[in-house]
């Protein structure tokens, strides 16, 4: 079995004039060792996230490794669905949650207390989750923010970023918009994976592939609003 993945959870960065419809991304990546989620939504995609489960044969018991870029509600809240699931988020994020940014309002309330209920393991530096699944720092948008990169026979070296790259905006500026660390290392890590991937999953974008030197998308980001 190579390694492979699907966005069973599609994101778009959709604004209101104060505040976000913005989903993000959630990324199933399948490995021979077993399934592994990255990121896992919040409520108000909760459906969305068990429905893209079964298309793949899954139930959340079925996931055993779960990898959380950072734990901004958009991207953590839907954690408790995995109750077997060992847990991985870096050290740094942890701490950070405890005393975010003073303008940093997007942590869940109880994250941490949740998280304890769960096998945690804390990330640090470089390192690999299985074979051909490497996970590496990307602060800037916030401190503790961590990617992951892999080797797809083919699609090439695929990052899925998390919010270090949210959308097409911050890759043609090579900076990010919306920075809980320091911008410096928001560009460091931008300018990093944008160097080394022949394919970006973002935070809040359809997959980005690399054309002629810069990043095309294929897809639009569908949105379907149902007036009840």
């Amino acid at each position: 079995m190579t390694i492979d993945y699907d966005i069973i959870v599609q994101g778009n960065n959709l604004g209101l004039r104060e505040g976000f419809l913005g989903l993000a991304n959630v990324t199933l990546i399948s490995a021979p060792s077993g399934p592994i989620l990255f990121d896992t939504g919040h409520y108000c995609n909760r459906l969305q996230l068990l429905a893209g489960l079964k298309r793949h044969g899954l139930a959340p018991a079925d996931v055993g490794t779960v990898f959380l870029s950072h734990l901004h509600f958009d991207h953590s809240n839907n954690i408790d669905l995995f109750p077997d699931a060992r847990v991985h988020v870096s050290r740094r994020e942890w701490d950070y949650a405890r005393k975010p940014h003073e303008q940093d309002i997007l942590l869940p309330w109880l994250i941490h207390e949740q998280l304890e209920k769960h096998d945690v393991t804390f990330v640090e530096g470089e390192g690999e989750l299985t074979r051909g699944v490497r996970y590496f720092p990307a602060p800037g948008h916030t401190p503790g923010s961590y990617a992951i990169e892999l080797d797809s026979d083919a699609k090439g070296r695929v990052v899925i970023a998390g919010d270090a790259i949210k959308y097409m905006k911050e890759v043609i500026l090579r900076r990010s918009d919306l920075v809980f660390d320091t911008a410096e290392n928001s560009a460091r890590t931008i300018n990093r994976i944008l160097d080394s991937a022949d394919r970006i999953v973002p935070g809040h974008h359809p997959e980005l592939i690399k054309c002629d030197g810069g990043f095309v998308s294929d897809d639009g980001a569908e949105f379907t609003l149902v007036v009840r």
